[in-house]
C-alpha cells in the first residue's frame, strides 16, 4: 500500500509539471509579446484546460497530507515562504486570466499580472526543487533550519532553469496549438530556449560537483542513471530536426519526454528517500489503516476519474485555436 501511494504521488507530480508547466511557460512567454492579437491566441491555447491542469497540484498536496504526513509537515516547515509566493503567483495569474477580458483601459495591469504571476510560480517551484536536491537541515525527522535555509545560489539557479524549461514547454505547446505569427514566433524561440536550457543543465551539474552534493554519489553508485541524459540528448536532436522541418506535433511531446527523463533521474537518485537523504518512504508513510481508507475513495475512484477527465479534456479541445476573442 505504501508503494501504491508513492506511485500515485509520483504520477500526480509529473502530470502537474507537464500540464501546468506548459501553461506557466506560456504565461512567461506572454510577457515577451506586446501584440494583443497574439496574446489572445496564446491565452486561447490554454483557456479550456488550465484549471484542470492546476488540480494536479491539489492532488499532490492532498496525497502528501494523507499518505505521507511527516513529509507534508516537514516541507511546509522548510518552504513556507516559497510555497506562499508560489500560491500568490498562481492566484495572481488566475485572477488576471479572467479579468483581462473584461477591461480595455486597465488591461496592461492584468497582462503584467498574468506574466509575472506565471514567472513567480515557476521560479519558486524550481527553487524548492533545488533546495531539496541540495539537502535540508533535518535532525531526528524534524526540520531544524531557519526560514531562509532554502535560499542558496544553487536553488536560485534551479529556479531560473525551471523557468527556461517551462518556457520551452510552452513554446512547443504554442507550435502545436496556434497558427500564423504565434506559431512562427514560437518556432523562433525554441532553439534559443533549448540552448539556454542546455547551458543551465551544464551549470547545475558543475555546481553540484563543486559543492559535493550527496546526490552526485548516487550517480556513481547507480551508473544506469546515465540513460536519462542519453534520452534527453536524443530528444534534443530529434526536436531540432522536427523544428527545422516545421512539424507541429512532435516538439511538445519531445519536450515533455525530456521532463519525464529529468523527473526519472531525480526520483531514482533519491529512492528510497522522500526527503533526501533524511526521511525514507517507509518512515514517512501514514499507518496502514489510513492508507487503506484513502485507497477505497481517492485511490480507487477519484484518481482514475481525474485521469479520465484530463484525457477527455485534451481530446475534446485538440486541434488549432483561433485568436478571435472568446474562442477556445
Amino acid at each position: 500500500m505504501v508503494l501504491f501511494w508513492a506511485l500515485i504521488l509520483a504520477i500526480s507530480m509529473l502530470l502537474y509539471v507537464l500540464l501546468d508547466g506548459f501553461d506557466l511557460g506560456i504565461g512567461i512567454l506572454f510577457g515577451l509579446t506586446r501584440d494583443d492579437e497574439r496574446r489572445r491566441a496564446m491565452m486561447s491555447a490554454v483557456a479550456p484546460i488550465w484549471d484542470g491542469n492546476e488540480t494536479w497540484l491539489v492532488v499532490t498536496g492532498v496525497t502528501l497530507w494523507g499518505a505521507f504526513p511527516i513529509v507534508y509537515a516537514t516541507l511546509l516547515s522548510a518552504f513556507y515562504l516559497p510555497l506562499l509566493m508560489m500560491l500568490a503567483g498562481l492566484i495572481l495569474r488566475g485572477v488576471a486570466f479572467e479579468f483581462r477580458h473584461k477591461t480595455q483601459r486597465m488591461r496592461w495591469i492584468w497582462d503584467l499580472s498574468f506574466a509575472s504571476g506565471s514567472l513567480l510560480a515557476a521560479f519558486m517551484q524550481g527553487v524548492t526543487v533545488g533546495a531539496l536536491v541540495q539537502g535540508l537541515p533535518i535532525e531526528h525527522g524534524r526540520y531544524v533550519g531557519s526560514e531562509l535555509a532554502w535560499l542558496s545560489p544553487f536553488a536560485l539557479l534551479c529556479g531560473a532553469g525551471l523557468c527556461l524549461g517551462y518556457a520551452l514547454l510552452g513554446a512547443c505547446w504554442l507550435v502545436k496549438k496556434c497558427e500564423a505569427a504565434v506559431r512562427e514566433e514560437a518556432y523562433r524561440l525554441i532553439p534559443t530556449l533549448s540552448i539556454a536550457l542546455l547551458a543551465f543543465l551544464v551549470m547545475v551539474f558543475a555546481s553540484a560537483l563543486h559543492e559535493h552534493l550527496l546526490v552526485m554519489d548516487r550517480w556513481l553508485e547507480r551508473p544506469y542513471l546515465f540513460i536519462f541524459p542519453v534520452i534527453a540528448a536524443a530528444n534534443a536532436i530529434t526536436l531540432a530536426i522536427s523544428v527545422r522541418r516545421r512539424q507541429d506535433g512532435p516538439p511538445f511531446y519531445l519536450a515533455a519526454l525530456t521532463f519525464v527523463a529529468a523527473f526519472g533521474t531525480l526520483a531514482i537518485s533519491f529512492w528510497p528517500y522522500m526527503i533526501p537523504f533524511s526521511i525514507t518512504i517507509g518512515e514517512a508513510a501514514a499507518p496502514h489503516v489510513s492508507l487503506a481508507f484513502m485507497f477505497w475513495g481517492a485511490g480507487l475512484f477519484v484518481f482514475p476519474l481525474m485521469l479520465i477527465y484530463t484525457a477527455i479534456s485534451l481530446r475534446v479541445f485538440r486541434g488549432k485555436v483561433s485568436p478571435a476573442p472568446g474562442h477556445y
